[in-house]
C-alpha cells in the first residue's frame, strides 16, 4: 500500500523512533508562526471538518501496523495543526483498540483546546505535547500570528481546562524567539502560566531549521539553559540518530522529497533519518534541485534543502 497521510518513522529529538500522521493538507493550521519550519500557513483557520478521509488514515494505520514495526510513538503532527481534524479521536481510539502495544502522542499549537469537543478527542492519547510560546497579548500576535478572534489568553484558558481533564502526561513546548519572549517579563509570565498548567515536563525549543521568516533566529544555548532554568524545564536535544530506520518501499528521491516537504532537511539530517548513505542523499538532491523541486537555504547549521 502506498501511504498518503503516514510519514516516517524518523528518529525524533522528543520521541526517539515516531511514525508520523499528517491529517490536514499542508499548511492547513489556526496560526501562522513566525518560526515555522513548515513555512506559511496558506489557510489559517479555526475551522473542524473532516480535512482528508478517516477512514483512508485508518487503513493505512492497520495496513502499516500489522507488520509490527518497532516505535517508541505513533505521533500525529505533520505540515499543520492535527485537531482541527473532526476524526481525531476516531482515529486514536483505533490505534489503542487494535493496537495497545503502541504510544499516541500529540502534538498541538493549542489553539483548540477550549473547544470540549476537541479535548474529548484526545483522552486517549498517551502523551500531549501543547505549545506556549507567549502569555501576553503582544508577543503572542507577534509570534503566533494566529486566526482572527484568538487570543493568548483563550489559548491559556484552554490549557488549563485540558489539563484538569487528562490523565495522559503532558511535556509543554515553549519556543523561543529572541527579542520577542526572551525577556524578564515575557519569562515571568511563562513561569506563572508554567506553575499553573503543571505539565509532568516542559520543554524549550528554539529555531534548528529555516522559519517562515528569515528574520528570526536561534537563541543561544546559553540563552535556552537560563531559560529553561526559570521555567523548570530541559532544553530540546539532538535529534536521535542512532536507530534510523531504512525506507521499507518506494523510490528514494519521493522519500527524500516528502521528508522535505514537511520539514527543510540537512543533507546530513536525510542520510541519519532515512538510513540512506550520503552519497546516494546526494544524488537525489543534485535530481530535485535540478527539477526545480527543492531549493538551498544557508543556515548557522549547515545548508538545508526546503520544497519551492
Amino acid at each position: 500500500m502506498a501511504y498518503r497521510y503516514l510519514f516516517g518513522p524518523v528518529p525524533s529529538r522528543r520521541l526517539g523512533i515516531s511514525l508520523g500522521i499528517d491529517l490536514v493538507p499542508h499548511k492547513t493550521c489556526a496560526f501562522d508562526c513566525v518560526y515555522c519550519e513548515c513555512g506559511r500557513t496558506t489557510d489559517l483557520t479555526c475551522k473542524r471538518r473532516e480535512y482528508v478521509p478517516t477512514g483512508r488514515v485508518i487503513a493505512e494505520l492497520d495496513d502499516f501496523l500489522a507488520k509490527r514495526p518497532d516505535l517508541d510513538y505513533i505521533t500525529f503532527a505533520g505540515s499543520g495543526e492535527p485537531t482541527l481534524h473532526t476524526g481525531l479521536g476516531e482515529i486514536i481510539a483505533f490505534i489503542k483498540d487494535r493496537y495497545p502495544r503502541y504510544r499516541v502522542a500529540v502534538l498541538t499549537n493549542s489553539a483548540l483546546l477550549t473547544d470540549p469537543e476537541v479535548r474529548a478527542a484526545l483522552m486517549r492519547a498517551d502523551l500531549v505535547v501543547p505549545s506556549l510560546d507567549a502569555v501576553s497579548e503582544e508577543a503572542f500576535l507577534k509570534i503566533n500570528r494566529p486566526c482572527p478572534g484568538l487570543t493568548a489568553g483563550r489559548v491559556l484558558e484552554g490549557l488549563l481546562d485540558f489539563v484538569r481533564e487528562y490523565t495522559g502526561e503532558v511535556r509543554l513546548e515553549v519556543f523561543i524567539v529572541p527579542g520577542i519572549n526572551d525577556t524578564e517579563d515575557e519569562i515571568q509570565l511563562l513561569k506563572d502560566a508554567v506553575a499553573a498548567i503543571k505539565p509532568d515536563r516542559v520543554q524549550v525549543n528554539t529555531l534548528d531549521r529555516p522559519g517562515t521568516d528569515i528574520r528570526v533566529r536561534p537563541a543561544s544555548r546559553g540563552a535556552l539553559e537560563r531559560i529553561a532554568a526559570v521555567l523548570g524545564g530541559e532544553v530540546i536535544g539532538a535529534a536521535c540518530t542512532d536507530r534510523a530506520l531504512p525506507p521499507e518501499s518506494g523510490d528514494a528521491g519521493e522519500i527524500i522529497l516528502a521528508t522535505i516537504r514537511r520539514r527543510p532537511c540537512t543533507p546530513a539530517d536525510l542520510a541519519a533519518l532515512l538510513g540512506i548513505r550520503p552519497a546516494e542523499v546526494a544524488k537525489h538532491l543534485r535530481v530535485l534541485e535540478a527539477r526545480g523541486l527543492i531549493e538551498q537555504v544557508r543556515e548557522k547549521r549547515g545548508v538545508f534543502y526546503r520544497a519551492t
